[in-house]
């Protein structure tokens, strides 16, 4: 977000009495969360009376919560028409992946270098965490909450690397979580993906640089080929450059 955005924003949230904030945070936490799981859909559009509604808050507070997921990237304003959920192309999603992959490569073997032993044994504890999700038990998912529950968020921010973060895991991170969870996979690649978490734990953990950046590498690299492998079964011989289809729910995704 800009300056002058930003800072409109926050003299926006200023405005707002304290319980209203409250209101705020929270619906804007759930519609995040809804955007994420596809229970509201890429590019659809939002309408203010149905959400004051569905959420149970007047139009301040629900307003407030939309310009913050605005800021996000996860919506946009389009003039005469209203808001929507965001929709990326298929050549988009394809190309932050292919970032992605390079970038989270190079934070892994910082990470190596510079997270704390006592980083790493939260890591850890971290995946012992995600393992008892009884979507993960089912083999169906592999959620990740955002910030600190997020595998990969902490070792971005293991990196100590300013610019990774602020590349990783500003707006970019929101619009890859949308894609992360939403997309289906191969049967078992919830556990596949868990193992290859804890191979690349192993690696930060020995201080191998070098090996930590290339399991990363191909992790991300698995996940790409996944949503590559997805989009041709659903589009068959159209065109690539199509928005990324919708998924239609959350019981066979994960999250890479």
């Amino acid at each position: 977000m800009n300056t002058a955005a930003l800072n409109s924003a926050s003299l926006a949230a200023s405005e707002l009495a304290p319980e209203a904030l409250t209101l705020a945070d929270r619906v804007f936490s759930e519609i995040q969360n809804a955007i994420v799981k596809g229970e509201l859909e890429p590019g659809s559009k939002m309408s203010e009376a149905e959400l004051a509604a569905r959420y149970g808050v007047s139009r301040g507070p629900l307003r407030e919560a939309l310009r913050r997921l605005e800021g996000r990237k996860l919506l946009t304003r389009i003039p005469h028409v209203g808001v929507r959920v965001i929709s990326l192309s298929y050549e988009e999603l394809i190309q932050i992946y292919q970032v992605r992959e390079a970038m989270e490569g190079l934070a892994a073997r910082l990470a190596a270098m510079n997270m704390t032993a006592e980083e790493v044994q939260g890591l850890k504890d971290l995946l012992t965490q995600h393992e008892k999700q009884a979507e993960f038990q089912e083999g169906r998912a592999y959620f990740q909450e955002e910030g600190d529950f997020d595998f990969h968020y902490r070792i971005v921010q293991g990196s100590r690397n300013e610019v990774l973060t602020q590349m990783l895991c500003g707006e970019l991170y929101h619009r890859v979580r949308l894609y992360r969870y939403q997309f289906s996979v191969t049967e078992g690649r919830p556990q596949k993906a868990f193992s290859e978490h804890h191979r690349i734990i192993e690696a930060i953990e020995s201080r191998d640089g070098e090996m930590a950046e290339i399991l990363m590498r191909r992790h991300i690299g698995s996940a790409r080929a996944n949503i590559e492998a997805h989009f041709r079964e659903l589009s068959g011989s159209q065109g690539l450059t199509q928005a990324a289809p919708h998924t239609g729910g959350a019981d066979k995704t994960q999250q890479e």
